[in-house]
């Protein structure tokens, strides 16, 4: 479970003040609102890439708010990706289990496992130069699940993608929330992706005072 608790994280001078919720593990949950909002500072928050100014970010029950990123077990997924132009697919799957210092044989299985799921093994000794838009996303999806997070922060992950692709894309993510139990936070801007992907759905809204708070709705909470 993922719960938030009167968090309050600054970006510039606009800040996100006392936001709390929770969602149980294993849901896929869908973070929305309107551009600028904080979505993304929220995403980056969870991860450890933003400090917070008050609160906590509870993961399975234990407080990982004073953590590194690299400890929490969160995948995290940016809006551009930030694929790494040198590396070959297939070091992007290994990235994180290098950086554990995983065995090799543990690596080859995982990267494996991981070209399986993801249809990318006839990638894999290419570089990320040249891939199209859903090569590239599930590249990058592959890099942050190859760690077996217990939470996979997705920042817009399908977006730019054309109507077909987005369509396969969706399927996709449904299908490894699914199969691998990991609990899903994907920030959207979308309703169809929200309709069709969310168990519970997060409104981040700015009250008539002029406060941003979370709505939730759905059953994943």
């Amino acid at each position: 479970m993922i719960e938030l608790r009167d968090v309050t994280v600054r970006s510039g001078d606009y800040c996100l003040e006392g936001i709390s919720f929770q969602v149980q593990a294993g849901a896929y949950a869908v973070l929305m609102g309107r551009t600028g909002i904080g979505k993304t500072t929220l995403l980056e928050a969870i991860c450890g890439l933003r400090r917070l100014v008050r609160g906590c970010v509870l993961l399975g029950g234990v407080d990982v708010s004073t953590w590194a990123p690299g400890d929490r077990r969160i995948g995290y997924m940016p809006q551009d990706l930030a694929l790494f132009p040198t590396m070959t697919v297939q070091q992007h799957l290994e990235f994180a289990l290098r950086l554990q210092r995983a065995t090799s044989s543990v690596v080859a299985a995982r990267v494996a496992e991981l070209a399986g799921l993801l249809e990318i093994e006839h990638l894999l000794q290419r570089g990320v130069r040249g891939l199209s838009g859903g090569e590239s996303q599930r590249v990058a999806l592959g890099r942050a699940l190859a760690a077996r997070p217990a939470l996979l922060l997705l920042d817009e992950p399908i977006s730019a993608l054309d109507a077909d692709t987005r369509r396969t894309a969706r399927q996709m993510l449904k299908n490894l929330n699914r199969q691998t139990g990991v609990t899903v936070l994907h920030v959207t801007h979308d309703q169809e992706d929200a309709e069709l992907l969310g168990d519970v759905c997060l409104l981040l809204e700015r009250t008539s005072a002029g406060r941003v708070q979370v709505q939730t709705s759905g059953v994943g909470l």
